[in-house]
């Protein structure tokens, strides 16, 4: 899952959230030196990835597309999800998209000091892009796309993303319905548990 899934799938803690949401810059036990609820963020981030990549909806997307992506499948399916979460987000949750995603804003903006360096690089691009709203449509999302494509040296296939998605976004979208609620019950048992383990 890809910024906006992480977000959504934080609860109500800010300090989790964003942990959760800069978790992958937060290598080994790194994550020691932060705060206990910036921590579970963390963790929590972990086990989400680890359930979302050994998921077999995920594995047939990441199948589905491998020969358009390669290594890079992954980051592209991620996204992918990110933005059938974003163009139906009325159906997971009961807050305005744009509502949502300001008060992500805000809160990774107050604790920018604790941002690791490439999230502090990537944070100005994010605001002034709106990237978390603009996945839900394509033309945003092929902005955000060819940027990866020049971040990658032009390798990932990551310019051809948006017509990949639309080739297959019945199939994709498919996946994702029956995937993310399966990942929603068992990111709110793992946040339980995380909590309690403090």
């Amino acid at each position: 899952m890809n910024f906006l899934a992480h977000s959504h799938l934080s609860g109500n803690n800010r300090d989790v959230l964003f942990g959760n949401f800069v978790a992958d810059d937060i290598k080994g036990k790194k994550f020691e030196n932060y705060p206990d609820d910036i921590k579970t963020g963390i963790l929590l981030h972990r086990q989400i990835d680890s359930f979302t990549d050994s998921h077999p909806l995920v594995k047939s997307s990441t199948a589905l597309v491998r020969q358009d992506f390669g290594k890079f499948s992954g980051v592209a399916v991620d996204i992918f999800y990110d933005h059938f979460l974003a163009a139906n987000w009325s159906d997971y949750s009961n807050e305005e998209l744009s509502s949502f995603v300001r008060k992500v804003y805000l809160n990774l903006s107050k604790k920018y000091y604790l941002l690791p360096p490439k999230h502090k690089r990537i944070l100005p691009f994010m605001l002034a892009q709106n990237w978390l709203v603009g996945y839900a449509n394509t033309n945003d999302l092929d902005r955000i796309f060819q940027g990866m494509d020049r971040r990658t040296n032009y390798i990932s296939g990551m310019d051809r993303a948006v017509d990949v998605l639309l080739q297959n976004y019945d199939e994709l979208k498919n996946h994702f319905e029956s995937f993310y609620p399966e990942l929603q019950k068992f990111t709110s048992n793992k946040l339980s548990e995380l909590t309690r383990v403090k």
